[in-house]
């Protein structure tokens, strides 16, 4: 008999037999049940321009978990104008990604400035391995 693929719970850290999913079958059903309430609530008309914090407030899930169902695609932006999600770095609302702009400008810019430094410390250590004392062939007066 085989225990199969134990793991944790990634939600509520019960121990369970790993499938397809890295939740429990207690919490795939809570988290279905979530995604039915939010997913009714953004079916009304008057609805439909809900931000994710109204839409917290009114299903009783939390925003990170409506962030995932966004970024699976499961609750769609394109029909809420004002539906959006946290920035990973400064929590500004943006509609894809896990950046907005102006974090994923900085970043590009940090990123390029990190490269820039290693490319002149690899341009130095080329040129230190070119300096030195070196003897001339035939002058052994």
């Amino acid at each position: 008999m085989s225990l199969g693929n134990l793991a944790n719970c990634s939600r509520c850290d019960t121990l369970f037999v790993k499938k397809l999913r890295d939740v429990c079958p207690k919490c795939y059903q809570e988290i279905e049940q979530e995604y039915d309430r939010c997913a009714k609530f953004l079916r009304k008309r008057e609805n439909r321009g809900a931000t994710i914090y109204q839409l917290s407030d009114a299903t009783d899930v939390s925003v990170k978990q409506i962030t995932k169902f966004i970024r699976e695609g499961r609750i769609s932006v394109l029909d809420n104008p004002n539906l959006g999600y946290p920035c990973e770095s400064c929590g500004t609302m943006i509609r894809a990604g896990n950046l907005c702009e102006t974090c994923g400008k900085s970043l590009k810019r940090l990123i390029d400035q990190q490269l820039e430094v290693e490319k002149r410390l690899e341009e130095d250590r080329q040129r230190a391995k070119g300096i030195g004392y070196r003897s001339r062939k035939g002058t052994d007066d």
